[in-house]
């Protein structure tokens, strides 16, 4: 399916602001990397070095952005052939490199596949893998075996019962790292993990009616679920927007990797629900049971993860007309973003307005958010310049 004009153009100017924002804010960072943008549209920071882990009772996430930064500079290079935008990319890349070591959380995917897997992609480097691919061994060695299956431990040291029992929907869109490294690596072990957590968080986290829980606690002696909850949604058991995009866009890389139609067919049925419940706006609220809507703030990060999926889903898609009808609403919500929601404004430094980092939090309410600008980015690349950031999927055997 080719693109409208309007459209291409569109989506190749949101490119060329993201390759102008980038290139001027790079300067005042120094070793920081953005994460959520303040009131006033500056970018608030943090260093790469932040780990998660716990302080006392709570949980701190770190800097699990800094690799979404590394990939802004990645397309910014794509789209312009600009060789500076590569250079600094790299020399952000050693900055990160050494959270490939960290063992305290999932997140190391969020933050090694954007980054080190593109650059690896883009230039063919093997020091780029080679530092992806140490990430991913980190990362299958949180994965808790357990008697219904094993799953892929989301926060804190493995030695800490609190990071043991616990994982997150968010884990499902870590697994890119994982499947990456079988092939890199010629080491099937790596899916044999992904796909395990993809089968134990299918059976622990998708309710009745295809909405899915923020996170999990099991039991280690026996696999079951304790209890689901949440630590960014409304409630424990409302519907997390952002939790269902990263569903769906962890079960159509699981679809891709595996070959499974299986997997496929699941992302589908999250994608429906998700599709019913933003409605044709395109653009969801943070979070679906929120008792305050229509007045709640909306989450523009989920609908760039969820187009960037759809995209995938669409290629994927043996059935022509399902895939050119996922492929279409994919557009449809980078058309919605780029008319509704874009910052071009100077004084807004993120891409995407209207973001929502942690409602419960009170963080990145009504903000750009780096990882909702990246995943934009990765759909808009998709859509005009496919192949360049990562491969095409190609259509599963019906």
């Amino acid at each position: 399916m080719d693109l409208e004009p309007t459209a291409q153009n569109a989506f190749l100017q949101a490119l060329d602001l993201c390759a102008r924002k980038v290139l001027a804010d790079e300067p005042a960072l120094g070793i920081n990397f953005p994460y959520v943008t303040s009131p006033s549209g500056a970018w608030k920071v943090l260093p790469a070095s932040v780990s998660a882990g716990y302080s006392g009772a709570n949980w701190s996430h770190g800097n699990w952005f800094c690799g979404f930064w590394v990939a802004l500079l990645l397309v910014s290079y794509l789209r312009t052939g600009d060789r500076k935008y590569l250079d600094i990319a790299t020399q952000r890349l050693l900055l990160v490199a050494p959270r490939a070591a960290d063992g305290n959380t999932h997140d190391i995917g969020f933050i090694f596949y954007p980054s080190a897997v593109a650059a690896y992609h883009i230039t063919g480097d093997s020091a780029h893998a080679e530092i992806a691919a140490k990430a991913a061994d980190r990362l299958r060695r949180r994965l808790i075996m357990t008697p219904q299956g094993s799953y892929i431990s989301a926060w804190g040291p493995l030695d800490d019962l609190r990071g043991r029992r616990s994982s997150a929907i968010d884990t499902m869109a870590n697994l890119p790292l994982l499947y990456w490294a079988a092939q890199y690596r010629d080491d099937a072990s790596f899916t044999l993990a992904a796909e395990a957590h993809a089968l134990m968080t299918q059976k622990a986290f998708i309710r009745p009616d295809n909405s899915t829980y923020h996170a999990v606690e099991y039991d280690l002696a026996t696999g079951s679920r304790d209890r689901g909850f949440t630590f960014q949604g409304y409630a424990d058991e409302s519907a997390w927007s952002r939790g269902q995009a990263w569903a769906i866009y962890g079960y159509v890389r699981t679809a891709e990797a595996t070959g499974k139609r299986s997997y496929l067919d699941l992302a589908e049925r999250l994608a429906d629900y998700y599709v019913a419940r933003t409605g044709p706006t395109l653009v969801p609220f943070w979070d679906f049971d929120d008792p305050s809507i229509p007045n709640a703030p909306l989450d523009t990060s989920t609908a760039a993860i969820v187009a960037s999926a759809l995209l995938d889903m669409g290629a994927l898609h043996p059935d022509v007309q399902k895939g050119a009808r996922w492929r279409q609403h994919a557009l449809d919500i980078l058309t919605e973003l780029c008319k509704h929601h874009l910052a071009t404004e100077d004084a807004h430094r993120g891409l995407l307005r209207h973001g929502c980092y942690s409602r419960p939090h009170d963080e990145g309410v009504d903000s750009a958010v780096m990882f909702g600008d990246f995943f934009f980015v990765e759909a808009l690349c998709s859509a005009v310049l496919p192949g360049k950031l990562r491969a095409v999927p190609k259509v599963l055997v019906s």
